[in-house]
Order: C-alpha cells, then sequence, then structure tokens
C-alpha cells in the first residue's frame, strides 16, 4: 500500500465495509442515496449538504438528473469501475485534482452515515474506519483489478437486487432507473479489440485473481 498522497492522473483502488462487517446497504433507496452521494459530492465545489433533502420527494425528477450535474463542472475524481455490495463497496478512481479523492471520500462517507444513521435511528460510525487506497501501479494490476472490481457481484453469487456494479456501464446495457452513468471506460476498453473482447478477459480472469500473490493485500476479502 502506498503511503503517500494520491497523485493526479493516476489510478486507485478504494475500498471500505461496515463497522463489524454490518450491512450498510439496506434497500434499494439505500442504494439511489449513495449513487446520489457519489454523484453530488464529485464536484470541486461543495455543494453542502443533501442529507436534509428528501431523497422521495421528486424522485423521478431526481434520477432523471443523475449523471448530468457533475458533468457540468469540474470532478474531484473519475470512476473507472465500481461494485456496492451489501456490506462493502469497491472503487477504482483516478484522481482528478489535487486531494479529490480524499475530499470526496470524507464527503460520500460522512454524507451517508448522516443518511443511514437518521433513518435506521442510530449513531455512530457505520464504516470500519478510514477507507482504504492502494496504487494501482501498473496497467496489468488496473486491468485486473476492473475484472475483480466489475465483476464482484460474481465473486460473493449477489444478485443485482443485492450488489451494483458498473459492469453493465461497459456494454452499454445498465438499466440506469437506480443510477446515474458514472464510468470513464476507454482507458480499459481502449485495450481491446471490443467490448465483447474485455468480457471474455474480465469473466476468464476471476479465479486467476484470487490466485495472484500479488492482490492479496488489495482484495477486501
Amino acid at each position: 500500500m502506498r503511503k503517500e498522497s494520491p497523485s493526479n492522473g493516476e489510478y486507485y483502488h478504494v475500498f471500505n465495509r461496515g463497522v463489524d462487517k454490518r450491512t450498510v446497504f439496506l434497500d434499494q433507496n439505500d442504494f439511489r442515496r449513495f449513487f446520489q452521494s457519489m454523484e453530488e459530492f464529485n464536484a470541486i465545489k461543495p455543494i453542502g449538504s443533501i442529507y436534509e433533502n428528501s431523497f422521495h420527494k421528486d424522485k423521478k425528477d431526481q434520477l432523471g438528473q443523475l449523471g448530468s450535474s457533475t458533468s457540468k463542472q469540474d470532478k474531484l475524481v473519475n470512476f473507472i469501475c465500481y461494485c456496492l455490495n451489501p456490506n462493502h463497496y469497491h472503487f477504482i478512481l483516478e484522481q482528478a485534482v489535487n486531494r479529490g479523492i480524499e475530499k470526496f471520500m470524507h464527503r460520500l462517507g460522512t454524507g451517508y452515515t448522516k443518511y443511514f444513521n437518521k433513518k435506521n435511528k442510530r449513531n455512530g460510525v457505520l464504516f470500519q474506519g478510514r477507507y482504504k487506497i492502494n496504487c494501482i501501479c501498473s496497467n496489468e494490476d488496473l486491468l485486473y483489478l476492473s475484472a475483480y472490481v466489475n465483476l464482484n457481484d460474481k465473486i460473493h453469487r449477489l444478485g443485482s437486487s443485492t450488489s451494483k456494479s458498473s459492469y453493465g456501464e461497459y456494454f452499454n446495457v445498465d438499466n440506469h432507473e437506480d443510477r446515474g452513468i458514472f464510468c470513464k471506460k476507454d482507458i480499459i476498453l481502449k485495450q481491446f479489440k471490443d467490448q465483447f473482447e474485455y468480457k471474455k478477459f474480465a469473466e476468464g480472469s476471476l479465479e486467476e485473481i484470487k490466485a495472484i500473490r500479488d492482490f492479496r493485500n488489495v482484495l477486501l476479502e
């Protein structure tokens, strides 16, 4: 794990899970709220808190705008891929501005914890300490980790109702009713003849990924 501050233009595996491995996404509204946070907090200009806003009020209109607001302003990070599982999440991020990952992850964790605690009438921390971050220091690692994150639900044998990933974005077939379109895919897809060649690579790599010694410290499981 690289200890120095993240550098602009480099790629990082960022992940965390619920404290005591607890579930942090209890229903579809929780997923929607987290996606809303991923979208709205990813802006250089602070938006303030979205916690007090009712997520259910004008939900249809809000979801219709996901994926568009931050595209009109400068972002803190670029998403390469993501996966949200019931008790943990994985991101591959490219830092876009100085301290972009730090600022984005602080806003995301704080905002979602406030929402979750109020909704469920609880207090205290929700996630297991500070998020974990590893520099992805080679193109090979970037490709393998993209497969690992995009297909993380398959590793855990989860369905679409309990896990959300960016894999569908890579094939333009995802149902985006509960999320925006987040990912900067070209860094991955341009290395393959087409999307289906990447699919073959990704789905053929899962067992190999688990067996690679160098990945032991970057996989959450």
